[in-house]
């Protein structure tokens, strides 16, 4: 394991008290769009609102073996990648991923379900949009991502961080291309990150097939975390007039 300090000031927000998801705004001046924005996510899917638009098309993914490492930034769990390895393509536009992570419980929710987990792989396209893929985990059987990482999980779990302070393990090559399974149908909408700065225009991806994920992974996602972020999960957040899009397969 190695530590080493956050680049960051994630520490400086929580899920709890006076630096909860409430708070994020008067944070600090540059989380401001947490409490002003009117974009932002998560947010609950009603699938009966939602709007077939025939205009989009499948997921495009592709991605590639790379060198990764598990980072607990004190805040989630989560993988970055230091090359490339691979990328989302958005009508035409290239969006690289960047990083992917957890959020136990699920911070979007569908017919107002909240689900155990969820994961966010983070792509960012060269003008600095951003495009998130959002997989939804119920419990049942292990997801066989998290099965490959088990013992850098385990490793991070050993050793808590002190404040300001990340702890990361080198995975080796890594491949995602395991998370690029049914894409059949998803949910799209314009949104936020869920995290401070809070910063909008974030094309959002939410699959519609709900995974597997067990309760014992879960809790490998959550117990590395000090306490005020094992439950690391922004409150939904209004539409604002916004439409939230449904492409399906069998529907095309």
């Amino acid at each position: 394991m190695r530590k080493q300090m956050k680049p960051d000031k994630e520490a400086e927000f929580s899920y709890t008290g006076a630096t909860g998801p409430q708070n994020w705004g008067s944070l600090a001046s540059a989380f401001a769009t947490c409490s002003s924005g009117k974009s932002q996510s998560p947010i609950d899917i009603v699938k009966d609102a939602a709007v077939h638009n025939p205009t989009l098309k499948a997921l495009n993914r592709l991605y590639s073996p790379a060198n990764a490492t598990l980072v607990n930034s004190g805040a989630r769990i989560g993988i970055h990648y230091e090359r490339y390895a691979g990328a989302l393509v958005i009508d035409g536009k290239n969006y690289t991923l960047k990083q992917m992570h957890w959020h136990c419980p699920s911070e979007h929710r569908i017919d107002g379900v909240q689900y155990p987990a969820e994961l966010h792989l983070v792509h960012m396209a060269a003008d600095g949009s951003a495009s998130v893929v959002a997989i939804l985990f119920r419990y049942g059987k292990e997801d066989p991502f998290l099965t490959k990482i088990k013992e850098g999980l385990e490793a991070l779990t050993k050793e808590k961080c002190e404040g300001g302070e990340e702890a990361h393990i080198p995975l080796g090559e890594l491949d995602a291309k395991i998370l690029r399974k049914n894409t059949r149908k998803y949910f799209r909408y314009v949104g936020s990150l869920t995290t401070p700065p809070c910063s909008e225009n974030v094309t959002w991806n939410i699959l519609g097939k709900i995974r597997t994920i067990s309760k014992e992974q879960v809790e490998a996602l959550k117990s590395p975390l000090a306490s005020p972020f094992q439950s690391n999960c922004r409150p939904v957040q209004p539409l604002n007039g916004r439409s939230v899009h449904l492409y399906d397969e069998l529907s095309h």
